[in-house]
């Protein structure tokens, strides 16, 4: 039987849990200094279909050339994809962060505006990068879910959704905004290293006495 799911319960739970495990890069480059909202953007842009562990190397050696859209712009497309190197679709990305700086140079005076309209009018840029950019870099409330937080809210239950975008939808109804940016910066290394996609730790979860293990054949 299970217990009455406590959300605060259990995100205190993988808060403990999540210790030994390295940030989520984002929270990572924010912590190093790259806490601009152009620099997060960037980097959940680098970090499309990316690991982590190459995200930050990338993103940093990126912001050894260019932490602006000034900047950025004085890099030419084989620059830009040669830095990229690494990442998934690095000409790709190349031309989505040069299309990126130059709408915010052109249309903006050099300052990307901290709305969420504003970035996912950006080519490029969705819900989840757009949200997670502006919960880092400014503190707005905002959820982001990628493939790791819509995973585990599905397996324990706490929403029932086929598709991020949905997930992100339902989370905005049930989670209390003071919580919002803890949810990707708390369940995103859960999920990789913990709640994983195959063989989770279920014997050694935290939160096994609220999750409802959806969808788990089999685990560790």
């Amino acid at each position: 039987m299970k217990q009455d799911f406590d959300l605060d319960v259990v995100l205190a739970h993988i808060e403990e849990a999540i210790k030994p495990y390295p940030k989520a890069a984002m929270f990572d480059l924010f912590e190093r200094g790259y806490n601009s909202l152009f620099e997060q953007l960037i980097s959940c842009i680098v970090s499309i279909r990316t690991l982590d562990e190459t995200t930050i190397p990338v993103s940093l050696r990126l912001f050894e050339k260019a932490r602006t859209p000034e900047q950025l712009l004085q890099l030419d497309v084989p620059t830009l994809t040669h830095l990229l190197y690494g990442t998934t679709y690095p000409d790709q990305k190349a031309y989505t962060m040069l299309g990126i700086a130059e709408r915010i140079v052109n249309e903006f005076n050099g300052e990307l505006p901290a709305t969420y309209e504003t970035l996912t009018s950006l080519k490029g840029v969705g819900p989840k990068c757009a949200n997670l950019a502006l919960g880092v870099a400014t503190g707005q409330a905002a959820i982001s879910v990628d493939v790791h937080v819509h995973r585990v809210v599905n397996r324990w239950g706490y929403v029932h959704t086929k598709q991020p975008e949905q997930t992100l939808k339902v989370l905005e109804t049930k989670v209390p905004r003071e919580q919002w940016i803890a949810i990707n910066r708390l369940l995103m290394p859960f999920g990789k290293h913990i709640c994983t996609g195959t063989l989770p730790h279920c014997s050694t979860c935290p939160v096994l006495p609220w999750c409802e293990q959806v969808g788990v054949d089999r685990h560790r």
